[in-house]
C-alpha cells in the first residue's frame, strides 16, 4: 500500500508492444526476470494478433474486444475519397475497457496507450500514447501539468531521434521514456487507486526496427522490467496480464511494392503533379536545403546527396533517380545516408482518381479499388466491382517471388476478414504476406521487388499472460487478440459487452454478457504535422 493508502489495483494490464516468446528467446538470460516470473506463475501463450497486426488497428482491438470492422480503424490513415488524416481516438468507434468499467462504477488509470488521444471522459486518468501530439490533451484536463510538476518530465517521444544522435544516445533516450512511463503511471495509481489500469510501453517495439541486433533489445527491455517490478511492487494488483499486439522478427524476404505490379498491368496511373502528402513536401524542402540529418560517409554520399538535390529541384522522379545512381554505382547507397523520407522525395506517384486500383497505406495491408459512387472520380462501376476485384486476386495469388516462391499466405475478400458497420471503411481486398517474410510498400519504383528497408517486420504472434491467485499455472493456446477485453472484464467481474468478437479465456470465470449503449461521439481532424512527420521518419508514411 502507497503512503496515500492506496492499494493495488484488481487488474493490472501491461501492455509491451511486440512482445512474444520469440524476442524473449533473443534476449539475454536475466533481462527480464519480473516478465518471466509472472508468465511462469500464471497463465500464458502465444496471442494470434489480427489482420493488420499494427499498432494504429491492433491496440484498438485489445481494448475494445472488437475487429477492425466494428472499431473502424485499419491503419495510421483515415481516408475520405482521396483526402487522408491521421488517425486518433475518435476514430475508435467501439466503447474501451475503461468506458465499460465506468459505466459499472470503476475507476480506470491508463497511461501511454496507443491511439487514445483526444481522450473521452470517464471515471479517472488517461494519458494518452502513440501518435498523440508531444503536449497531448488529458483526462481530467490539465492532468500532464500536474504529472510533471508531481515526477519531473514527461514527453511522449525520443527528443533524440532528429537530432543526429548516436545509437547509444537514441537508446538512453528508449530508456528515459520507459522510465518517465513508469513514474507517471505509479503516481496516477497513488492518485486514483483505481479497479483497473493500464500502461503500455512501445520502445520494444521500435528498439528492434532500428537496432534489433547488439546490446540496445537488451537495455531495453531491462529498462522496462524494472518499472513492471517497481509497480507491482508498489501497488501489488490481484491480476497482472501481460499482452503485445504482435510479434516482430528478422524481415527475410522482399519489399513487395503492389503498385508497380498494378502500374505495369494497366491498373494504376502515375503523376508527378498535383499536391503531394505533407511528408513528401517536407522531404523534397529538406533535400533542397541540405538538411539531411545525419550520413553514413561524408565522402560517399555527397554525391548521391546533391543528385537527389538537384533532381527534386527540377521535378525528376525517383526512379530515374534510382537509374542514375545505379548506372554510378551508389543504388543503395540513399538509404543509408539520408532518412527513407528524403528518399521518397520528388517522387512519381499514384494517380488516384485515373487509377483503377492500388495500395494506399502499406500498413493496412490492402489493395483499394477506385469504385464509383464511393470515391470522388470513381472508375470502376458497382455492375463491374465483383469482376475486377476476382482480377485482381488471381493476380496477387499468383504472384511469386524472384525465387519462384509464393509471395502471400492468402489475398483475401475484405469481408471473409473483417465485419461491423465499418467495414466499407477497409481496403477491398486483403494481402497477407508469407510468413511475414515480405514487407509491402506503396512507393513506385523500377521493379516490383526490392531489398527490404527494415532489417525486422511485425509477425503474427504475440504473447499473453495472465497471473494471480486464482490463475492456475498452464499454458494457454488458441488466444487471439480480440480475447484481451473480455478475459480482463472478466477478472473484475464486469459484465462483457455482447458487441465483443472474442470470448473470455477458459483460466478465468465468465462474468456474463451485457449490451452496454454503443458508442455515440464524432470524428475530429488530426492535422498535426509533427504527428505526420513522426511516422513519416519512422517509415510508416511512405
Amino acid at each position: 500500500m502507497s503512503e496515500t493508502g492506496a492499494a493495488g489495483p484488481r487488474t493490472l494490464v501491461i501492455g509491451i508492444d511486440a512482445l512474444s516468446g520469440d524476442v524473449l528467446s533473443r534476449l539475454s538470460r536475466g533481462t527480464v526476470p519480473t516478465i518471466e516470473s509472472i508468465l511462469a506463475s500464471g497463465a500464458s501463450g502465444p496471442l494470434e494478433s489480427q489482420l493488420p497486426p499494427w499498432t494504429p488497428s491492433a491496440w484498438p482491438s485489445i481494448y475494445t474486444g472488437v475487429n477492425p470492422g466494428k472499431h473502424g480503424v485499419y491503419g495510421f490513415l483515415r481516408f475520405d475519397g482521396y483526402d487522408w488524416d491521421v488517425v486518433n481516438s475518435t476514430d475508435v468507434r467501439e466503447r474501451t475497457l475503461w468506458d465499460l468499467c465506468s459505466a459499472q462504477g470503476l475507476t480506470s488509470v491508463v497511461v501511454n496507450v496507443p491511439v487514445t488521444h483526444p481522450p473521452s471522459s470517464f471515471e479517472g486518468a488517461l494519458i494518452p500514447g502513440y501518435i498523440a501530439p508531444e503536449d497531448p490533451e488529458c483526462h481530467p484536463s490539465g492532468l500532464l501539468e500536474e504529472v510533471r510538476d508531481a515526477i519531473g518530465e514527461y514527453r511522449l517521444y525520443n527528443r533524440q531521434l532528429r537530432e543526429g544522435a548516436s545509437k547509444d544516445e537514441r537508446v538512453d533516450g528508449y530508456e528515459e521514456l520507459i522510465g518517465m512511463r513508469g513514474k507517471a503511471f505509479r503516481y496516477l495509481l497513488d492518485r486514483e487507486d483505481p479497479e483497473f489500469a493500464f500502461v503500455q510501453f512501445q520502445q520494444s517495439d521500435t528498439v528492434f526496427h532500428e537496432f534489433p541486433d547488439g546490446d540496445a533489445p537488451d537495455r531495453v527491455y531491462a529498462a522496462i522490467d524494472a518499472e513492471v517490478e517497481a509497480t507491482i511492487k508498489a501497488f501489488p494488483p490481484k491480476t497482472v496480464v501481460i499482452v503485445s499486439d504482435h510479434g516482430i522478427g528478422p524481415c527475410s524476404g522482399y519489399e513487395v511494392r503492389p503498385n508497380v505490379l498494378l502500374r505495369d498491368r494497366g491498373y494504376v496511373e502515375t503523376t508527378t503533379d498535383g499536391e503531394k502528402p505533407s511528408w513528401s513536401k517536407i522531404s523534397t524542402e529538406r533535400l533542397r536545403t541540405g538538411d539531411t540529418g545525419e550520413v553514413a560517409s561524408p565522402d560517399d554520399s555527397s554525391l548521391a546527396i546533391r543528385a537527389l538535390a538537384a533532381a527534386a529541384n527540377v521535378g525528376i522522379t525517383s526512379q530515374r533517380i534510382e537509374a542514375v545512381l545505379r548506372r554510378l554505382r551508389l543504388d543503395g547507397l540513399v538509404l543509408r545516408v539520408v532518412p527513407p523520407d528524403l528518399a521518397a522525395a520528388a517522387e512519381e506517384t499514384v494517380d488516384f482518381p485515373d487509377s483503377t486500383a492500388y495500395l494506399r497505406d502499406r500498413i493496412e495491408l490492402g489493395l483499394r479499388l477506385n469504385l464509383e459512387g464511393r470515391e470522388p472520380d470513381g472508375t470502376v462501376s458497382p455492375d463491374e466491382y465483383r469482376d475486377v476485384r476476382a482480377e485482381l486476386i488471381e493476380t496477387f495469388e499468383s504472384l511469386q517471388t524472384p525465387e519462384s516462391e509464393p509471395v502471400f499466405d492468402g489475398v483475401i475478400p475484405r469481408e471473409e476478414v473483417f465485419h461491423g458497420p465499418y467495414i466499407e471503411e477497409a481496403p477491398d481486398i486483403i494481402l497477407v504476406p508469407r510468413e511475414f517474410e515480405h514487407t509491402l510498400s506503396a512507393s513506385l519504383r523500377e521493379d516490383t521487388f526490392g531489398s527490404p528497408r527494415e532489417p525486422w517486420t511485425h509477425k503474427r504472434h504475440g504473447i499473453i499472460g495472465v497471473a494471480g491467485s486464482d490463475v492456475e499455472s498452464e499454458t494457454i493456446e488458441g488466444a487471439h487478440l480480440f480475447d484481451v477485453a473480455p478475459t480482463v472484464l472478466a477478472t473484475l467481474g464486469v459484465p462483457v459487452s455482447d458487441r465483443m468478437d472474442g470470448t473470455v479465456l477458459p483460466i478465468v470465470e465468465p462474468p456474463g454478457t451485457e449490451s452496454y449503449p454503443p458508442y455515440r461521439g464524432e470524428t475530429v481532424a488530426t492535422d498535426d504535422a509533427d504527428v505526420e512527420t513522426r511516422l513519416a521518419d519512422i517509415g510508416y508514411l511512405e
